[in-house]
């Protein structure tokens, strides 16, 4: 009867774990405006600075090294999300909300109560895998630096830092800037 019970709760746990978003929507770079984009040099994440909640160091095999394009930053949801839209009119960059939405009174970023997956229900989940859409998630996921409520209006997640460079310069924002990440690929539970 053990064996059984730890059977169904290991395969719980790994189904769990191979929940992915919404496949997101992919747009064709090459047809935007080129226009002036300020640069940020890329900031190197240590390994010192990838710690767990208990102050450990996470294993480094369950991070992957991203470049992120920010569009803009901020910690007014709904400022962000204007800029977003604005900024989807104005590209036709898709916007990939990987079915989150902002809960004013938890005052966060999260998927919905009722998600099929009650492990990420509730809370935010991060993008966290090579993407070409807009989406506003929370600057610390992909930097340890970074106020834990500043958001950021990503633009994109690439794993070659000319992709990012190419994308960031068809942003028609001066604000815009592309640093290179670690980030988490593991499990999120």
């Amino acid at each position: 009867m053990k064996r059984l019970a730890l059977l169904a709760w290991t395969l719980l746990a790994l189904a769990a774990c191979k929940h992915k978003p919404a496949s997101p929507q992919t747009h064709d770079d090459d047809s935007l405006k080129v226009v002036q984009a300020h640069y940020v040099e890329p900031q190197e994440v240590s390994s010192k600075q990838i710690v767990d909640s208990a102050g450990n160091e996470d294993d480094l095999d369950q991070y992957a090294d991203y470049y992120i394009v920010v569009a803009d930053t901020g910690k007014n949801y709904y400022a962000l999300r204007d800029t977003m839209l604005k900024l989807h009119d104005t590209t036709g960059i898709a916007i990939d909300t990987m079915g989150r939405y902002y809960n004013k009174k938890k005052d966060l970023i999260m998927v919905p109560e009722d998600d099929e997956d009650d492990v990420i229900a509730g809370d935010y989940y991060p993008r966290r895998g090579p993407s070409q859409t807009l989406s506003l998630e929370y600057l610390n996921t992909y930097t340890s630096d970074a106020d834990p409520k500043m958001m950021a209006l990503v633009r994109g997640i690439y794993e070659d830092k000319a992709s990012a460079d190419k994308a960031l310069r068809l942003l028609p924002w001066r604000k815009a800037f592309v640093f290179k990440g670690k980030v988490y690929v593991g499990c999120l539970h």
